[in-house]
């Protein structure tokens, strides 16, 4: 964006963007970009974005059932907030019974199942890239799986229903699913998380996305934040640390990630730059991540995502509906420069997130 504009005008044109994103009833990507509308109202003292996201969060608790095969990536923490701020007792309402729904679902090793049917996300690789044989027979009927993006989706919601409600005990349920996801899909040999796991094959597939590092990330720390006094926090803090630190070993000397973190021949992306300095502004002022580790990689993912913000408030450079494959060669040909809510919502958080740090030092 023009060097002489100011911050207010800067984010202020980054939410409008946002603002005039189709939202559906509900969609992968939703809970970072209501987090971001719900932050653009915070820093910029303007009710604009946080009233419309209070008006669709009400009209859908209004209609809420029957339930949607989508509903885990309901902004289940975002609602939460604006219960909070409101005291809205529709909305209150809908988002406990959303979380019964959600928590009633069908497990694998303490994980919720994120499809049943993974032909819903699974599809034939983007390029020019031919399955084997073998990958063609599980595409036939590759059953149920767990995705690596709900991890940002239902434990951090649970960890704020436990200040919203005492129907169950959401910080447990928070704690231990969160877990759950890491035991399923963290490759051990390099500190990275796998996509997803496949309950056909009980195994996890495809390292590294590094978009997919960030929804790990930011869920690790908002658990960790919203479940004080749970006997396992530490675990899960010190989860997100280890991920944290493996991601600044491997940020680049721009400051961004290449869209597998670890693997240069994937290409470019740029909304992983957004979500880590959200993650990284975030976890040092919770205290999880160290000021003297991650202060200056936080610095450098700002500033490589601000590089990315064009005059419109467009962050370009962002892929689209990664949806899934059974091959590397998939993630390096999703198509860029999408406008969507997991590239501008996380420009706002990655804002609130260092307003609230800088504000601890004061």
């Amino acid at each position: 964006m023009r060097t002489d504009e100011s911050s207010h005008e800067r984010l202020a044109a980054v939410a409008d963007r946002l603002l005039a994103h189709p939202f559906q009833c509900w969609f992968y990507g939703d809970s970072v970009g209501f987090e971001g509308l719900l932050a653009a109202s915070d820093l910029l003292g303007d009710n604009r974005w946080r009233d419309f996201s209070h008006g669709f969060f009400r009209a859908w608790g209004a209609r809420r059932e029957p339930w949607g095969l989508d509903d885990n990536t309901a902004p289940g923490h975002a609602m939460c907030a604006v219960v909070e701020a409101t005291g809205d007792q529709l909305l209150k309402e809908a988002a406990v019974a959303l979380g019964h729904q959600l928590s009633a679902r069908r497990k694998v090793h303490g994980a919720a199942i994120t499809f049943e049917d993974t032909l819903r996300s699974l599809r034939q690789p983007y390029g020019d890239v031919e399955l084997s044989a073998d990958h063609q027979e599980i595409m036939e009927n590759p059953g149920a799986g767990v995705w690596l993006d709900c991890m940002h989706f239902d434990p951090p919601f649970y960890a704020h229903l436990a200040h919203l409600d005492e129907g169950l005990d959401w910080r447990d349920m928070a704690v231990s699913e969160i877990l759950a996801y890491r035991d399923l899909l963290l490759n051990p040999s390099n500190g990275l998380y796998r996509h997803y796991w496949l309950e056909r094959t009980q195994s996890a597939w495809i390292d590294g996305w590094a978009r997919g590092q960030g929804w790990a990330l930011l869920g690790l720390l908002d658990v960790a934040h919203g479940a004080i006094g749970h006997p396992r926090l530490d675990e899960v803090a010190g989860a997100a640390l280890d991920l944290a630190r493996v991601m600044v070993r491997l940020q680049r000397d721009d400051g961004h990630w290449w869209n597998m973190a670890h693997d240069p021949r994937s290409g470019e992306e740029s909304s992983t730059a957004a979500f880590m300095a959200t993650a990284f502004f975030r976890g040092m002022s919770n205290g999880i991540l160290p000021e003297t580790e991650f202060q200056e990689p936080a610095d450098r993912a700002k500033a490589a995502m601000i590089d990315m913000l064009d005059n419109d408030g467009n962050l370009m450079g962002v892929s689209a509906a990664v949806m899934s494959a059974l091959v590397d060669e998939h993630y390096w040909n999703v198509p860029l420069n999408k406008i969507v809510p997991w590239g501008q919502g996380p420009v706002l958080t990655a804002f609130a997130a260092e307003a609230t740090w800088n504000a601890t030092k004061r």
